[in-house]
């Protein structure tokens, strides 16, 4: 039976309570608060606030702006000359490129642009073109010209002499830029945008006519 007391009044009572355990000594169990670990914790914390807020905001103005990829084609292209002696390309190719910039909130800044030519993966013409501001939904036009000599090398005359007697050549044109975006009154770093045009261009004095061609593009 387990102890039992009769208080003064005859009535009995159950065993006594036994008392509380004294609390546990400080620093036993508990967690940091004040030390290198709390500091790193609270940053961390910090770092994370910051992460998942400016992803938010990335977000929120991708769903307001919706950036669409430009598009790049090659409108005209004429190759008034272009032979092979001895290694040594000459030629002279014209051509009108259009650059759409389909956003209704972001235009650009076309603070650099070049056009270099290849043959027969030889690079054989290279020229820079006049920078420009592009608006919302804007078409704008450029006009490289290559006109001179160049030496090729590999295997560019076996290949020229096959795509001679087809009547046609296939030359490649890259389009480098430095672009800026400007949405409102911000503008942003210097990003630079590539397209890449695969040319399929009527020999000099051929009756084809050339078919408009777009641009696999890069960043645009």
């Amino acid at each position: 039976m387990g102890d039992t007391k009769q208080g003064l009044n005859g009535a009995y009572y159950g065993p006594a309570v036994p008392p509380r355990q004294a609390a546990r000594s400080i620093g036993r169990g508990s967690s940091c608060c004040c030390g290198p670990c709390c500091l790193l914790c609270t940053l961390f914390k910090f770092l994370l606030s910051i992460i998942i807020t400016l992803g938010i905001i990335v977000l929120v103005l991708w769903l307001v702006f919706r950036p669409n990829e430009g598009k790049v084609y090659v409108e005209k292209a004429a190759l008034s000359q272009f032979s092979l002696t001895n290694g040594t390309l000459a030629y002279n190719l014209s051509m009108d490129i259009s650059i759409r910039n389909p956003n209704r909130r972001i235009s650009l800044y076309y603070d650099y642009i070049e056009a270099v030519a290849y043959y027969d993966d030889s690079r054989f013409g290279f020229t820079t073109l006049p920078t420009f501001y592009q608006g919302h939904k804007n078409t704008s036009m450029l006009y490289p010209v290559f006109k001179g000599q160049q030496v090729v090398l590999g295997n560019s005359a076996t290949t020229f002499n096959r795509e001679n007697t087809e009547g046609f050549f296939y030359v490649k044109v890259d389009i480098n830029t430095k672009v800026r975006y400007k949405v409102w009154f911000i503008k942003s770093n210097k990003y630079k945008p590539h397209a890449e045009c695969k040319l399929k261009l009527p020999a000099p004095g051929s009756s084809a006519v050339f078919e408009k061609t777009k641009c696999d593009v890069d960043l645009f």
